[in-house]
């Protein structure tokens, strides 16, 4: 029995070597699908409807998305908000954040520095504008002007000042019925050049015979003139102004200034194609900035765009023309990050088991 044992001894010692090299083998192989459970930074940019701020909280498409992800690895979320776009994608290159969620576009730049997810939303650009209409009032006043119809309505006006003068004058020498004081007989004198200048026609009793209904004749004549006049000149003014302001798709953007959302895709794309821009943090801010004519349109992520829209009725913004520069967002970790990896495998698991086309269909409705 002796010599059998001592036989074995070295085999056996030999199989429990190897069992101590496979476990941690085995180990590290389950760290590179699955890292260990505990808590994350993760970096959200708030950006309806995929992140959404809620009394100190965050849900929205990207969030829950992101939610269901962590529970199956057994990661507690901390959430920490940026302001920019900009912002979060620094904050992940930096280390300052384990994860980064909102809809961030996936680009060759950002891929340089910071590492993406398999894509879960497919998206691109368009225009936001103010509802269309027929121009507003000093639009139509300032094109007025620079056809020069204003110097032809100051002519018009010292014609009806002093046919308003002349007639008075005339009235009160002919007319043993017209007013006798000065202030009610050049009123009635202006009512009377005033209808015919824009009515066309005259409510005056006939003093000269023929002679006389040859001269009103005659003033209906301008009358008809001028209202004419005065008519097809606004109507020009103001469809010029409409056409003028109104943008429709990508084409209309140039010698405009529109607003995009700082460190964003859509800021790179329209400074490319040198259209004048202007930055801010998110949509209300550059929606507030349209409304008040400081830029003319909002060139951003088209879903972001649409939402807002369809969520904000009242304030009387359309979004226009097709999707242009499409893309795609992806979840962004820290270069060489354990969760990247994982993160991914989970992720391709939802698309192909159906839950983030339901999660899309949920928030944006059963088209894309």
């Amino acid at each position: 029995m002796g010599a059998p044992c001592a036989a074995l001894m070295p085999g056996a010692a030999a199989l429990a070597l190897m069992i101590l090299l496979l476990v941690p083998q085995a180990a590290i192989a389950q760290s590179e699908t699955e890292p260990a459970p505990g808590a994350v930074n993760v970096g959200v940019y708030v950006s309806p409807p995929f992140v959404v701020a809620q009394n100190g909280t965050y849900d929205g498409m990207a969030i829950e998305l992101w939610e269901a992800i962590a529970g199956k690895l057994n990661l507690a979320t901390r959430y920490v908000a940026y302001p920019t776009i900009r912002d979060l994608v620094n904050a992940t290159r930096d280390g300052e954040i384990d994860a980064a969620v909102t809809n961030l576009t996936i680009t060759r730049n950002r891929a340089e520095r910071i590492a993406f997810t398999q894509p879960w939303y497919d998206a691109g650009l368009r225009i936001m504008v103010p509802q269309e209409g027929t121009g507003g009032f000093w639009s139509v006043v300032s094109g007025l002007g620079n056809a020069g119809h204003l110097r032809a309505y100051a002519w018009l006006l010292l014609v009806i000042v002093a046919g308003t003068i002349g007639l008075t004058l005339f009235d009160r020498k002919f007319d043993p019925a017209f007013p006798k004081r000065w202030r009610d007989g050049v009123a009635e004198s202006f009512y009377h050049v005033v209808s015919v200048a824009t009515a066309g026609r005259a409510a005056r009793k006939n003093l000269f015979g023929w002679l006389g209904r040859f001269w009103q004749a005659a003033w209906l004549v301008v009358g008809v003139g001028v209202v004419a006049y005065i008519t097809s000149s606004v109507t020009s003014v103001m469809t010029t102004v409409s056409l003028e302001s109104g943008i429709h798709s990508l084409a209309d953007l140039p010698g405009k200034t529109v607003g995009v959302f700082t460190g964003s895709v859509a800021e790179d794309y329209v400074t490319e194609l040198g259209i004048a821009s202007r930055s801010y943090s998110d949509i209300d801010a550059a929606a507030a900035a349209m409304n008040a004519g400081t830029v003319e349109a909002i060139v951003g992520d088209a879903p972001i765009l649409e939402h807002f829209a369809h969520e904000n009725v009242g304030d009387d913004v359309a979004v226009v023309g097709n999707i242009f520069h499409p893309d795609k967002y992806g979840f962004a970790f820290l270069h060489d990050s354990d969760l990247t990896h994982p993160v991914t495998l989970r992720l391709l698991e939802f698309i192909e088991d159906g839950t983030v086309e339901r999660l899309r269909s949920r928030y944006f409705g059963s088209t894309p």
